[in-house]
This record gives structure tokens, C-alpha cells and sequence, in this order.
């Protein structure tokens, strides 16, 4: 799950990033061409029914989480440090001074994990392996008790009839790499590729559906250029660099994990946004087009054509550390797009003044900001509805009908339990009704969409904002670690039992 609005472009250049950089970006220009986006101010709930709204037989209800965020256990059974234990454990890095170290005790009760999901009917389930927990150093020998962990998960999970919906990464990078350049160096690349067979040697009798990375723009902007999640660096060539790594790690991780596995289905979870123009004018237009190529495709491209986006001709491939034929390494002809969804994004042109102030213009194209015409969540976030349809249907247009999962979609409402244990959470059994409407009417306009998988199953360390912020479908009691399914998981488990969203 991202913690960002993605303003990176606007952060990097205001800080005067480049400017040590003049070299690396000479001869770069910029062409796009502007997109058929509707301006900002549609409704963002119009998907509304008064009829049941009834999903086909053999959808994928399910829950996400990710092995940082719940696992706990952060140094048990021979598992290395990872980048967020690292940066967790430095003070002021977390609010609250929060860290992972217990979480949600998941690495023990897991099986009370289980037991969740089959309350809720849940017949899927995405998780995450901690790469550190498997490989402590990131490379080399293997931890043998970190695939145990993982065998004992995916053995509960099939035998309560849920699938095994597996991350590679999210997030929780072996501080050894990290230490040895982390995704700036082009060596973390092929170390990835390793990490990925070997998981699919171990689980692949039983896992079928496997991601390659969580939310990869999330983590390297926040990660390396914002300096706000581990491992907390703020530099722009840093970034720049380990963007084009990561994706060569997704294309060399695709083949590995199909060399191991080549009947596994193999798929990336996106975190992608609706990015709507904030008026009519042509410049707005054009702003909209770079923001989705930022926001949404600059993963996707690379793997599925072998290029960066057309919008984003003004990349300086030099500063990225792009070789001859690395475009073909990049290429993953991916099985499924996951699309994680919380949010729209108002996309505008640069104001006079900051074209002013930065005299490479083709280097500051687009101003991104947060929609503020729908309801706001307790993290700050809007609910928009049609942002999740806009964005499902541009998918399934540009990429010719897609196999698409919705690998996560959520809201932070931080309701807590009633004096009789109960919690009510109606704003959330809003939230996602209303996202499972937007979904049912892309899906009946032809997209091919094959599971819904909500933020959370149940709330869970959120990265810098610690335990501030509550996402889950079942409340966690970090004291006690007491799980009790809210009035929302309860809802999703009618839901998932009939495959079946009633009237909102």
C-alpha cells in the first residue's frame, strides 16, 4: 500500500535536484501526445444500483497484507535485517516511534490469520515473503526455517480452500544489499532473479499465482528520492537509476520464476491512479497523459513493450544507467496486471512562476495533486469511485483486454470497538460497496477482471505512519493482538459467500 500523493517530479526539481546533473540530461526532449481523460469535478459515485449487482462464478474474494507490515519476528529463526528494520529502528523515522518488531505477531498466528479469512468466506489470499527471512544476506545460503514458515502458510491456506496469492516483494529488502548499493546497483537485479526461482522451487507445487514486486514506483520514490521509507535516501539519481533496475529485476525475475515454474501464472501488483486533467485546456490534457505515464504505466511499458512510456520521452536514459539491449531484458510478457487503487489524480500544467523558476521545462511537465471533491478517508485520502472504472478501462483499452486482479483497494477509518466489543465501521462497507460497483460496471463493459482483493485483512503496521492508520477488515488490539472482525468484514464475508454486492 503507498503512503504518497507522487508529487515526485515536483519535489525532486524544487529542491534543485538537477542541478548537479547537467550533463547526465543534455539532449533529452519531450513529445506526448494528450490523452481523452475526463476533466476533474465527474462524479465520483455514479455506479450506484438497485438491483443486486452479481460477480461470475469462480471470482477471487480475498484480503491483502504484506510480510513487514504483519509478520513481527523481525530477527527470530535466523532471519537477516531487512531495509525497514533498519530504518524502523532509527528514532524519527516512524510516527510514534512504531516499528515492525511484533506487528501482528502473523510469524505465530498465522493460523488465527486463517481463521479469518474463513469467517469471511475469503477464497483468496494475498501475502508476501520476506526475502530476508529466506535469504538473510539477500544471496547465497538459505535460511531453512523461513521456508518452513512459508510451507506451514501455504499448507493452512489450501487446506481451508483459499488460494495462495504470493508477492516476491514488498518492500522489505535484505539490509546486506542495501548495504552493497540496494536498487541503485545493477547487481540487486540479478540477485532478484535468484530470490525469485528459488521461492518457486520451494512453493511452486502449490502456488499457482505469484507478483513479482508491490507498487515498485511507491517504494523507490518514497524509498530513495523523498528519503520518507527506508531506506531512507533522498537522491534523484539514486531514484532515477534504480527505476531502470527494478525494471530489469521484473524482467529477469519473470524468467526465472517461468524457468522454475512454467506453467505459474506471473503478475505484478501496479499502484495505479486515474489521472484526470484539472481543466479543458489542451496543456491540462497533455499534463493528465504524463501524469498516467508517472503514475501508472512506468512499470508496465518496460515489461509488456520493452520501452518507457511514450510520455515520458524526456527521461534522461544516461542518468538511469541504460545499456544497449537492456530494453529487451526488460521485457516480461506478463500472465495478469494487479492493480492496487485508492485514489484519483488531478493533473495540471506548471504554473507560469515554476516554469520560471526552472529553466528545464521539459524536465518539469506535469503538477499532480489529490482529488478534494469526494468524502476523505482518516488518512487524508478521497474516495472516488470512478477512479478505480476510469482506470480498469484504460488498462483493458491500451493493453488489449487484460487478465486484471484487483490486488489491493482500502480505506483508513481508525473505528474502534463500541462498549459491547463491536466495531462500526460503516464508512468502510461504503468504501468498497461502492469500488465493488465501479468494478461490476467496467467488468460488464468488457474487462476481464479476475479477483478483488481488499486493504486489509486486518490493520497492520503502516509503514512510516506506524499503527496510526487503520485499514483492516478485522481490528487489531496491539496489546493483545486480539483480532475482531468489524461490521465491514462481516459485510465482505455476505459478499464473498454469494458472490453477490447489494444495493448500496
Amino acid at each position: 500500500m503507498r503512503l504518497t500523493r507522487r508529487k515526485f517530479v515536483l519535489s525532486a526539481l524544487s529542491a534543485g535536484a538537477l542541478s548537479a546533473l547537467p550533463a547526465l540530461f543534455s539532449g533529452c526532449s519531450v513529445s506526448s501526445k494528450a490523452g481523452t481523460a475526463i476533466p476533474a469535478g465527474t462524479s465520483g459515485r455514479q455506479f450506484g444500483s438497485s438491483a443486486d449487482i452479481v460477480f461470475p462464478q469462480g471470482f477471487f474474494w480475498g484480503a491483502a497484507t504484506a510480510s513487514y507490515q504483519i509478520e513481527g519476528s523481525w530477527n527470530e529463526d535466523g532471519k537477516g535485517e531487512s531495509i525497514w528494520d533498519r530504518f524502523a529502528h532509527t528514532p524519527g523515522k516512524i510516527k510514534n516511534g512504531d516499528t515492525g518488531d511484533v506487528a501482528c505477531d502473523s510469524y505465530h498466528r498465522w493460523r488465527e490469520d486463517i481463521a479469518l479469512m474463513r469467517a469471511m468466506n475469503l477464497n483468496s489470499y494475498r501475502f508476501s515473503i520476506s526475502w530476508p527471512r529466506i535469504q538473510p544476506s539477500g544471496s547465497g545460503g538459505v535460511n531453512p526455517k523461513g521456508i518452513d514458515y512459508y510451507n506451514r502458510l501455504v499448507d493452512g491456506l489450501l487446506e481451508a480452500h483459499i488460494r495462495p496469492f504470493v508477492t516476491l516483494y514488498h518492500w522489505d529488502l535484505p539490509q546486506a544489499l542495501e548495504d552493497a548499493g540496494g536498487w541503485p546497483n545493477r547487481d540487486t537485479a540479478a540477485r532478484f532473479a535468484d530470490y525469485a526461482q528459488l521461492v518457486a522451487q520451494a512453493l511452486g507445487d502449490r502456488v499457482s499465482d505469484w507478483m513479482l514486486f508491490n507498487e515498485p514506483d511507491a517504494f523507490l520514490d518514497l524509498g530513495y528520492l523523498e528519503g520518507t521509507h527506508a531506506p531512507g535516501r533522498k537522491s534523484l539519481l539514486d531514484f532515477l537509476r534504480a527505476t531502470h533496475i527494478v525494471n530489469l529485476a521484473q524482467g529477469e525475475g519473470f524468467r526465472a520464476l517461468k524457468a522454475a515454474r512454467p506453467k505459474a501464472r506471473v503478475g505484478g501488483a501496479f499502484s495505479m491512479s486515474s489521472c484526470e486533467p484539472a481543466g479543458h485546456s489542451e496543456e491540462d490534457k497533455l499534463a493528465a497523459e504524463r501524469a498516467h505515464a508517472i503514475t501508472n504505466i512506468w512499470f508496465l511499458e518496460p515489461a509488456l513493450r520493452g520501452r518507457y512510456p511514450e510520455a515520458l520521452t524526456f527521461l534522461p536514459e544516461t542518468a538511469m544507467g541504460v545499456k544497449s539491449g537492456d530494453m529487451e531484458k526488460t521485457r516480461a510478457p506478463l500472465d495478469f496486471i494487479g492493480i492496487n487503487l485508492y485514489y484519483r489524480t488531478i493533473a495540471s500544467a506548471p504554473a507560469a512562476m515554476e516554469r520560471a523558476v526552472h529553466a528545464q521545462e521539459w524536465l518539469f511537465p506535469v503538477k499532480m495533486d489529490p482529488g478534494h471533491e469526494g468524502p476523505m478517508t482518516d488518512i487524508g485520502w478521497e474516495v472516488w469511485p470512478k477512479s478505480l472504472y476510469d482506470m480498469v478501462m484504460r488498462i483493458t483499452r491500451d493493453y488489449n483486454r487484460p487478465v486484471i486482479e484487483i490486488t489491493e483497494s482500502g480505506c483508513a477509518y481508525n473505528d474502534g470497538p463500541d462498549r459491547s466489543g463491536v466495531i462500526h465501521d460503516t464508512r468502510r462497507v461504503s468504501y468498497h460497496h461502492d469500488y465493488l460497483a465501479a468494478l461490476a460496471q467496467a467488468m460488464a463493459e468488457g474487462a476481464d477482471v479476475r479477483g478483488y482483493h481488499a486493504w486489509s485483512l486486518m490493520d497492520n503496521f503502516e509503514w512510516a505512519d506506524g499503527f496510526s492508520q487503520r485499514f483492516g477488515l478485522a481490528y487489531v488490539d496491539y496489546k493483545t493482538q486480539k483480532r475482531i472482525i468489524k461490521d465491514s468484514g462481516r459485510w465482505y464475508a455476505g459478499v464473498a459467500a454469494e458472490s453477490r454486492v447489494g444495493p448500496g
